[in-house]
């Protein structure tokens, strides 16, 4: 049995939580959040918790099992707290504002790269140099903040680029001078 899928999760109060058939629907604050699960586990909802129980013993079931515990309890966390990515912009002249719901970012290109948010994603700018990316839905946040990363990933030689905030950069030598 899987180790991560035996936890229950705790439902916060101002959650609301409905299953029907093979989908749980989480409802809070934040937003609403659905998780469609596979016949080899079975999800219930007890005195506040929900459990995630495996149908059978074989490995694969027990792969699920925690799998969509987590992909349940990210759900809960998500509609209840949100999450967050922070990137960072190094670099002369690198900046980032926000025009209305869109992320306007000069990166050393010859045009600026405009960034339009999916629906249930926010971004914001603080400071010139830091973005912030919020979410209810955890796989939404992370790729939205990958993307943005992409449109300039940081370089080895003097660092410059979009990372993410506390990402630690391997920096390369430059050239050996002439002697």
């Amino acid at each position: 049995m899987s180790r991560i899928g035996k936890k229950p999760i705790e439902i916060p109060s101002g959650v609301e939580v409905k299953i029907e058939g093979n989908t749980i629907t989480v409802k809070g604050s934040k937003g609403t959040e659905s998780v469609s699960f596979r016949d080899e586990v079975k999800v219930s909802v007890a005195d506040n918790h929900i459990i995630v129980e495996p149908n059978s013993d074989d490995r694969k079931t027990n792969a699920l099992h925690g799998l969509y515990r987590t992909l349940i309890a990210n759900a809960v966390h998500g509609v209840s707290e949100g999450f967050e990515k922070k990137l960072e912009i190094v670099g002369v002249g690198y900046r980032a504002n926000m025009e209305g719901t869109k992320l306007n970012m000069a990166l050393g290109y010859s045009h600026p790269v405009i960034i339009e948010p999916p629906a249930g994603i926010t971004l914001s700018v603080e400071a010139n140099t830091k973005i912030s990316v919020k979410g209810s839905n955890k796989q939404t946040v992370g790729d939205v903040a990958a993307f943005i990363r992409s449109k300039r990933p940081p370089e080895v030689y003097k660092g410059k680029g979009v990372k993410y905030e506390g990402e630690h950069i391997r920096r390369k030598a430059g050239k050996a001078g002439k002697k």
